[in-house]
């Protein structure tokens, strides 16, 4: 299988490092690229809220890993997807040893389909669930995904 890497940076702003009192922010790096996503703690964590966070990028991971997993069942099963939204949640709470979290992402899915094709809720709700048991992040996040389909 192969590795898949990101290059993280973090630089101290400050003139020391003390509790409470430095910057989380930094940048991540995709693909060896130029491409750098500016990362911070969560709002509710003294991060700044115009830049991403972990638990966004976890709950990002998951909904992308989910819609290319339905998507790839989709076109084995010849469903003719037009377009696919969703709109991902990740809920912060302790977990079973008392510890923060990301106690459960919630996907809200809404897929939209070529004009003339129509598919029950019940096919489409066994997609969904598919595509939920076969995406690689899902299967690493075990039992914290609920999925809400629209």
């Amino acid at each position: 299988m192969s590795d898949l890497a990101i290059e993280l940076h973090w630089q101290r702003a400050e003139s020391a490092l003390q509790s409470g009192q430095y910057s989380n922010a930094h940048t991540v790096q995709y693909n060896n690229t130029s491409h750098e996503v500016p990362v911070d703690a969560a709002p509710d964590w003294g991060g700044d809220p115009d830049h991403t966070n972990p638990e966004q990028a976890l709950a990002s991971a998951l909904s992308s890993c989910h819609m290319m997993t339905f998507l790839a069942l989709s076109a084995k099963a010849g469903w003719p997807v037009a377009s696919y939204h969703d709109y991902a949640v990740a809920h912060l709470g302790k977990n079973a040893r008392g510890q923060m979290s990301v106690a459960r992402i919630d996907l809200h899915p809404v897929v939209r389909f070529d004009t003339g094709f129509a598919i029950d809720a019940k096919a489409l709700a066994e997609m969904q669930h598919r595509a939920h048991r076969y995406c690689f992040i899902a299967n690493t996040l075990a039992e914290s995904v609920e999925i809400n389909i629209l």
